[in-house]
């Protein structure tokens, strides 16, 4: 394992010491988790502070641990991912957190990634998840009478819904799903060597 990342988990270790949930050093990948409501305050510094100068997010997106484990899995249901990028020191961190509650909800980061605005959208309209302060939070992807999310693990591969050009009413309608839902390809897990965990590759706080 190279000694870059163990240096900037150091780093990251010591400055939010007692604000993070862990801090993982997985496959050449360094990953923290920060409590919801913590997560605009550790962004914020990842993002302004000469040690980080994580200036650009380059993807965010959803995460649903719905059967996760082969269903072993005891937490909030929904998170989300930020991959963040320093320019400055040519270095990147994974950033997670947990959407608690019925109603999936964390904070927006448009006010600090301002190109997090599509990517927030996208967790929202595929997922469910919910960005608070969002400024303008709507579907990006499926039509604005869609209904559901259909990134999210219990949701039917056929959908709920069907839509097709009415002749007579000169629109599009919407109908039931006529197919019923199947499985056509049986699940396979593959174990492959190269995700294995060796040991001194995962730290935790």
């Amino acid at each position: 394992m190279s000694t870059f990342y163990k240096k900037l988990a150091g780093h990251v270790e010591e400055r939010f010491r007692g604000l993070l949930s862990s801090i993982t050093l997985e496959h050449g990948e360094l990953t923290i988790e920060i409590p919801r409501g913590l997560l605009l305050t550790v962004c914020r510094a990842l993002r302004d502070e000469d040690a980080f100068r994580f200036d650009q997010l380059i993807d965010l997106c959803g995460v649903d641990y719905l059967d996760y484990g082969e269903g072993r899995w005891q937490g909030p249901r929904f998170a989300v991912a930020y991959h963040l990028l320093s320019v400055t020191h040519n270095q990147r961190i994974r950033v997670r957190t947990f959407a608690e509650g019925e109603v999936p909800v964390v904070d927006s980061v448009v006010e600090v990634w301002n190109s997090a605005n599509w990517y927030e959208r996208e967790a929202f309209d595929l997922f469910g998840i919910v960005f608070e302060g969002h400024p303008d939070l709507r579907r990006i992807l499926t039509d604005y009478g869609f209904i559901g999310h259909p990134f999210r693990k219990d949701f039917p591969l056929s959908g709920h819904v069907e839509m097709r050009y009415d002749a007579e009413k000169q629109r599009v309608v919407y109908e039931p799903v006529s197919i019923e839902p199947r499985t056509l390809v049986p699940r396979v897990i593959r174990r492959d060597h190269r995700y294995e965990v060796s040991e001194g590759d995962e730290r935790s706080a």
